[in-house]
């Protein structure tokens, strides 16, 4: 019996980490918070894992991902097309997250984002802000609370991430 391997490669990647977006729930905040990240697809394949970089495990607890198709001109997230749920704990911050997905098909220039959330957890995602003068061309970052769930965009801000096809 032959077994082949399946690895899978970088198709977009946002490395800069500057500041911190926290998503969960402080127990002196009755709002849980979401973070999210929306993106042009590159090339057309088979995403298979999306990677986001953690900068501080305040509480350890499950992180959900959803991937979703998104609309740019109604800035709405399609149905999920694909999701994972990573467990958290302390010594899991400054260091890449990877959430494994069962392959979904993307297709070269849709807009997809992906959205993480957690009920149990409060966790520091990396991310970046940008001179003024140069917004992130691939997409927006979005943050939203349970008191806003439609929440907001931008194009100066963008999620520390990793986007990685099925070789």
């Amino acid at each position: 019996m032959q077994t082949t391997k399946h690895s899978s490669h970088p198709i977009l990647s946002q490395t800069l980490n500057n500041t911190t977006l926290w998503i969960g729930h402080l127990e002196t905040d009755p709002n849980d918070h979401f973070a999210g990240q929306t993106f042009r697809c590159p090339a057309e394949g088979l995403v298979n894992n999306i990677q986001v970089y953690s900068s501080a495990v305040q509480q350890p607890g499950d992180v959900a991902l959803t991937l979703h198709e998104f609309d740019t001109d109604g800035k709405i997230w399609g149905q999920p097309i694909g999701d994972a749920t990573m467990f958290l704990q302390k010594g899991d911050d400054a260091r890449w997250i990877r959430f494994f997905l069962q392959p979904v098909s993307l297709k070269k220039d849709m807009t997809y984002g992906f959205r993480l959330q957690t009920n149990n957890a409060m966790i520091g995602i990396g991310e970046a802000a940008t001179h003024s003068q140069q917004p992130f061309a691939f997409g927006h970052e979005w943050n939203a609370d349970s008191k806003n769930e439609k929440g907001h965009y931008f194009s100066y801000f963008s999620l520390a991430f990793k986007v990685e096809l099925c070789a």
